[in-house]
């Protein structure tokens, strides 16, 4: 019989996408969530004229972080094609959005969950969609 890390099924069916690595990239992911909507909720709430654009950018990443989380979680195919296709819009974004906040800093009182590519995140921002894409790539 085998244990729970070798399983690769969950109960209704859909492969797991949470053992082993997964299990880690769902951990930040949770974290990045937990974050990114204390952050924009606190700041949209307190002081939204100040920085607008910035601050609804964040919770658009809250929003990334949250679905990516949730079909890692949920597994299974169309699962994985979905959190394969936000990293990939993640990524995006992150990158445009770190070298707008470089390149015209005028445009952003206040930084984002994705300024200067996450940086006052650690880089996590920038280093965990590639990560994932990676690792839902395996998982086909």
């Amino acid at each position: 019989m085998p244990d729970a890390e070798t399983t690769t099924a969950t109960p209704a069916g859909r492969k797991r996408l949470v053992s082993g690595p997964g299990l880690l990239l769902v951990w930040l992911y949770g974290v990045m969530v937990v974050g990114a909507v204390s952050r924009s909720a606190f700041q949209i709430s307190t002081e939204f004229g100040k920085a607008p654009l910035a601050y609804s950018l964040s919770a658009v990443a809250a929003l990334a972080y949250a679905f990516i989380t949730y079909s890692l979680v949920r597994g299974g195919e169309r699962a994985r094609k979905a959190a394969l296709a936000c990293c990939a819009a993640e990524l995006a974004g992150v990158l445009a959005v770190g070298t707008w906040t470089l390149v015209d800093r005028d445009a952003f009182p206040d930084t984002t969950v994705w300024s200067a590519f996450g940086m006052g995140y650690l880089f996590i921002p920038v280093i965990l969609p590639i990560t994932g894409m990676l690792w839902l790539r395996t998982k086909r």
